[in-house]
């Protein structure tokens, strides 16, 4: 009879832990990217009144054993690990993970440092323009961009990312022009060898294009007509700069150009001001047909200088820093982690988790790649809990508590009249 009556005590405190469980399901319905739990209960041990037996060979049969149950405990508390959905929040610093795998933190330097783990996305910049997540400071880790190249290296040791908002500046030297127009294929042969020679008749075009200290720099292209179909070019300065190089523009009957593209020139600014830097003319758009002669650039690729106004993160995790000038370049990428058995990683509370010796070793890597997921700048994903779910198992467990208190009651009663029967 005790038996009974432990058995139901057993039941109660496995029907606490689950109603503690789901609970705290309940009230994280609404916490950024929480994910729901689980309690799956056992049977405890049973006693063997008489073990089973075989059949004999005189014809009896086997017989099976006799066991009586002790009762149930908690067999394991299992982590939900489905995707919950997406919110948008329009904070471009806000990281949603479509998919597998976790943001990695740091909580500082030194001995006593580790990293974290987490899919709540919810960050912002500090007062240093590290990226953080907002809860906790803990700083997000990642790969910074090369600051020259923009160059990023996912092979190297991954650290802070810092975005230092209206305090670094970039400019990007002019290595690149487009000239695109028409010649004007009548026009007569000009220079030393038109019969009897003459000055050269030159179309012009002009462009600025920047040194390496972001210095603007206004050149012009001379293009004459040296010969039927054959222009030639070169290129002078209103800065003071020397400009070294020029070339030959051939054109066949049809007027489209056959040779001489691209050329090059070397520009030397004055002596102090800046290096010198080497430019391509891309000169495939122009023409040499029966209209007015007309030349324009259409594009340079420099920059003069400008500061770091805003940020964007990719969907594989790349922050790229948008500069007052116009110029776009890589700053930094998102680290992630993936790992053989996401439930067994251990929570630490503030929405972080970390490894344990059942979730095995993280792996880390760039988003988009090996498993992992891709980032969605601008949402947060929100918690898995089913609400549904969650009352159906509040009312199961309910009932099941229920049942057990009677037990404990009945074996109450059954005690108190086997102490009666004293009287």
């Amino acid at each position: 009879m005790l038996q009974a009556l432990l058995a139901g005590v057993a039941s109660i405190k496995a029907q606490q832990t689950r109603m503690n469980v789901i609970g705290n399901n309940i009230a994280n319905v609404n916490t950024t990217a929480y994910k729901g739990s689980r309690v799956t209960f056992e049977q405890m041990i049973s006693q063997t009144i008489r073990g089973a037996s075989k059949p004999t060979s005189s014809g009896l049969g086997g017989t099976d054993a006799i066991q009586y149950g002790l009762g149930v405990m908690v067999g394991s508390t299992d982590i939900d690990s489905s995707q919950g959905s997406l919110n948008a929040t329009n904070r471009p610093s806000d990281i949603g993970i479509q998919g597998n795998g976790f943001l990695v933190t740091s909580n500082g330097v030194g001995p006593t440092s580790r990293n974290a783990f987490t899919r709540d996305g919810a960050c912002d910049l500090d007062a240093l323009g590290n990226l953080v997540q907002k809860a906790t400071g803990e700083r997000i880790q990642g790969w910074t961009a090369d600051p020259a190249s923009g160059v990023i290296d996912s092979g190297k040791p991954f650290g802070n990312i810092n975005i230092p908002l209206g305090t670094k500046s970039a400019v990007q030297v002019t290595t690149q022009a487009t000239f695109v127009g028409n010649l004007n294929s009548q026009t007569p042969v000009s220079g030393p060898n038109a019969v009897p020679p003459t000055a050269p008749d030159y179309q012009t075009a002009s462009v600025r294009v920047y040194d390496k200290k972001g210095t603007a720099h206004d050149l012009t292209l001379q293009i004459y007509k040296s010969a039927p179909d054959t222009w030639d070019w070169s290129a002078t300065s209103a800065d003071g700069d020397t400009i070294t190089g020029g070339g030959q523009l051939v054109f066949d009957s049809d007027g489209q150009l056959v040779s001489g593209n691209p050329g090059s020139i070397t520009v030397t600014p004055p002596a102090g001001a800046a290096s010198p830097f080497d430019m391509q003319l891309q000169m495939g758009g122009i023409t040499e047909l029966a209209t007015n002669s007309q030349i324009t650039a259409s594009d340079q690729n420099g920059f003069p200088p400008g500061s770091l106004s805003s940020y964007s993160i990719g969907t594989d995790g790349i922050i790229t820093g948008l500069y007052t000038n116009g110029l776009t370049r890589p700053l930094a990428q998102l680290a992630m982690a993936v790992f053989p058995n996401t439930n067994g990683l251990q929570q630490i509370g503030t929405n972080l988790w970390v490894p344990t010796d059942n979730s095995g070793v993280p792996n880390f890597g760039i988003p988009q790649n090996g498993g992992r997921g891709a980032i969605n700048s601008g949402y947060l994903e929100q918690s898995n809990v089913d609400i549904s779910n969650e009352f159906t198992d509040l009312i199961v467990t309910q009932r099941g508590f229920q049942a057990n208190t009677k037990v404990v009651t009945t074996v109450d009663e059954l005690l108190q009249d086997l102490i009666n029967m004293k009287r």
